[in-house]
């Protein structure tokens, strides 16, 4: 089985994203991970480049400021980063700039993968989310939280 990660950043220092740890907290499961690293006004691209793993592949991108309007741009960037995974990778994790899975529910997840790898009728893994809201103190609960999320999906360019 294999597994490939993948991500878009853009500004990472300026808007403070933890994309280092985003990164770092699936990659023990990923054989490959693409980062989609959009023209910033900060280092952005540098923090990619200095996570030292071969796992890593930088795809350099332009967004396309005029797509901002309902978060197109940043589907169509997730789109870029998704496009440019191995064809024979069976599943891809897609994780935010500002998310972290913790890394005591990895063989979790690599376990669920591999049970569910060749069942037609699943196409992707439900994770259950916890938001904190300004520091770790607050978890957001209210209905503007969303309480799950789909971040494993089949490569299947289709979805």
């Amino acid at each position: 089985m294999k597994v490939s990660g993948f991500t878009f950043i853009k500004n990472a220092l300026i808007y403070d994203y933890p994309i280092e740890e985003a990164i770092k907290s699936i990659l023990p499961i990923c054989d490959e991970f693409i980062v989609a690293v959009g023209k910033s006004d900060d280092d952005t691209l540098k923090i990619i480049e200095k996570i030292d793993t071969n796992k890593i592949k930088i795809i350099e991108t332009e967004w396309d400021e005029t797509q901002r309007e309902g978060g197109r741009v940043l589907a169509l960037e997730t789109d870029k980063a998704f496009s440019n995974i191995s064809k024979d990778s069976d599943w891809a994790f897609y994780i935010q700039g500002d998310e972290v899975v913790h890394e005591k529910y990895l063989d979790e997840i690599y376990e669920a993968m591999q049970q569910f790898k060749d069942e037609d009728r699943i196409d992707g893994l439900l994770f259950n989310y916890l938001h904190f809201y300004g520091s770790y103190d607050y978890i957001g609960t209210s209905s503007h939280w969303y309480k799950h999320e789909i971040r494993f999906i089949k490569n299947n360019k289709t979805i």
